[in-house]
């Protein structure tokens, strides 16, 4: 199948087509964003499997050790990571109300200070995420019943956080069209 883009633009298989130099720049983002979402996925599946497995098995008699530690890594992952993928496919609560109500400059405005404030959010979010990681080391903290190490946790999350930012990024440059279509 022939690419029939012009020269020094790529075509999403969504749909989503990206101009200039810097478009690798978005494609590398997009590539993080999928595989965060993937991550989030497995962990779900993860959660799921564990609990299902885990009310069969105590039926008999047999409960699984620290089911509990393995479901609350899961659904921090599972949050953390699925956030990059909602920012992307603006899966987010919004407030599509008040926004229609503005004329065009005055959603401009609206778009540009809550995208922004996103980022600037995000971005904080992340900094904390890796200091808290940097903290867990540090103590050595650990899962009660398994006794994993937490501070992976928190250094994924800060990723995820940080992936988001280019994602808010891309929506500020590019308004009203999804980086990925869902």
């Amino acid at each position: 199948m022939a690419d029939h883009t012009k020269p020094g633009t790529s075509s999403h298989p969504e749909g989503v087509r990206l101009s200039g130099r810097g478009a690798w720049v978005w494609h590398a983002v997009r590539g993080l964003v999928l595989a965060l979402a993937g991550v989030a996925g497995c962990c779900l599946a993860g959660m799921i499997g564990v609990v299902c497995l885990g009310v069969v098995l105590r039926f008999f008699g047999h409960p699984i050790k620290g089911s509990y530690d393995i479901v609350r890594l899961a659904g921090a992952l599972t949050i953390a990571c699925a956030l990059p993928i909602t920012c992307a496919v603006k899966g987010h609560i919004a407030i599509e109300y008040f926004f229609h109500k503005f004329n065009r400059r005055g959603r401009l405005v609206l778009d540009t200070l809550v995208h922004g404030g996103m980022m600037a959010m995000f971005g904080a979010a992340a900094w904390q995420c890796v200091r808290y990681g940097q903290n867990f080391l540090r103590n050595g903290e650990v899962t009660p019943t398994l006794q994993l190490p937490l501070f992976w946790v928190a250094w994924v999350m800060a990723l995820a956080c940080a992936a988001s930012v280019p994602v808010s990024c891309y929506h500020l440059l590019h308004p009203g069209r999804e980086m990925i279509k869902p």
